[in-house]
């Protein structure tokens, strides 16, 4: 089925983004996750390409650009050739941090932090999830206390994606606790913050080059400048965001799934078994006749979810929906994918091999499957 998201204008960028990734992504994107650490330097490069922080105002070094599918290019191109750490790095600035800098910034802390964004030199990550709280903000215990002119936090976050490169931290924690939902706040945790120390780079079974890490913060002392947003409105401005971070989720796991589908039709064409290509045989035919129909569908729906997010008018409902059922598709397809290249297809030189273990974390982070049916579930109740 023809799309008819795009324009000439996506796939005049379309060509801008393949042609910077065959230069700066493919020809390093094994050795990154073999050191388990992308060149941070490669993100200065994209953003100065313009692969991402696309909607940064110009008067900051952006392009004042809010389209997203734009990121849905990049989400494809990235996928094609099966370079997600360096997705996913891209996407944490794009579909997360990005956007609560952008929205809940006063116009000093814009002109202290959105440059280096737009310039691709300052790393951001998002913590929220703590060792003994995931997807229920509300019991986040990482606390910050005022202090005169500065915010003293004392906590511990774990599973931080770019924990150990990030320059700048968007932290959630608790500033009142008698307060409920109005009890969290944001801060901005910059690099050399006293008393705030990463931890570990935590040893993931997938997406290697993607460093992931604990943070710890022993009296650390963040100047009351640093606060993000209002005081007590932490818990409103997470939740307010989560359509987009999990737009990205989603734009993320289609690309994905289409790709390495369309590798694996490539791939039957060619393997041969009881002398003839893999694709003659029926059971093959089927299985890939399958896929492409889940895939079509899922895609317009996607879609559909991209020009509802241009418009503002996507639910955090329908995002969840998004999240979820796309999230498990592709690590249903990858996995079916992978059955169709026999033996090769475990072996990690080949993209659905790595892509098989890169899969598995997408439908946790960003709210879990159970999180996203039971959001869905409540709106069906009430």
């Amino acid at each position: 089925m023809e799309r008819s998201l795009y324009n000439a204008d996506h796939e005049a960028y379309r060509e801008t983004v393949r042609e910077f990734l065959a230069r700066e992504v493919e020809p390093h994107k094994d050795k990154w996750d073999d050191e388990k650490w992308i060149d941070r330097e490669v993100f200065a490069r994209a953003a100065k390409t313009g692969i991402y922080a696309l909607q940064v105002p110009e008067q900051y070094g952006g392009s004042g650009e809010p389209d997203y599918r734009y990121r849905m290019v990049v989400c494809e191109e990235v996928s094609r050739i099966n370079a997600l750490s360096f997705g996913l790095t891209v996407s944490l600035q794009d579909d997360l941090v990005l956007h609560y800098l952008l929205d809940l910034t006063d116009d000093a802390q814009k002109q202290r932090w959105l440059p280096g964004f737009a310039a691709g030199e300052t790393i951001g990550a998002l913590a929220m999830t703590e060792p003994g709280t995931g997807s229920d903000l509300r019991g986040i215990r990482t606390s910050a206390r005022r202090d005169g002119d500065h915010w003293v936090l004392n906590g511990q976050k774990t599973f931080i994606s770019s924990g150990i490169m990030a320059d700048l931290v968007v932290v959630a924690a608790c500033t009142d606790p008698d307060a409920g939902s109005r009890g969290l706040s944001l801060f901005v945790v910059e690099r050399d913050t006293p008393g705030f120390v990463r931890g570990r780079q935590l040893d993931k079974i997938g997406l290697p080059a993607q460093d992931t890490a604990e943070l710890f913060f022993d009296d650390a002392r963040v100047p009351a400048a640093n606060l993000l947003g209002e005081e007590g409105r932490g818990l409103q401005y997470l939740m307010g965001h989560l359509p987009r971070e999990r737009l990205g989720v989603t734009a993320k796991a289609m690309a994905t799934t289409r790709a390495i589908y369309e590798l694996t039709v490539d791939y039957c064409k060619d393997r041969r078994a009881y002398g003839k290509p893999i694709i003659d045989l029926q059971h093959t035919r089927f299985e890939l006749a399958e896929m492409s129909t889940e895939i079509d569908i899922a895609t317009a729906y996607v879609d559909a979810s991209v020009l509802a997010y241009n418009a503002g008018t996507l639910s955090p409902v329908d995002a969840a929906k998004g999240k979820w059922y796309i999230s498990e598709l592709q690590k249903r397809v990858v996995d079916r994918c992978l059955q169709l290249h026999g033996g090769y297809g475990y072996m990690r030189e080949y993209a659905v091999g790595k892509a098989y273990i890169d899969t598995r974390i997408q439908t946790i982070y960003g709210g879990t499957t159970e999180v996203m049916k039971e959001i869905i579930g409540r709106d069906i109740a009430r």
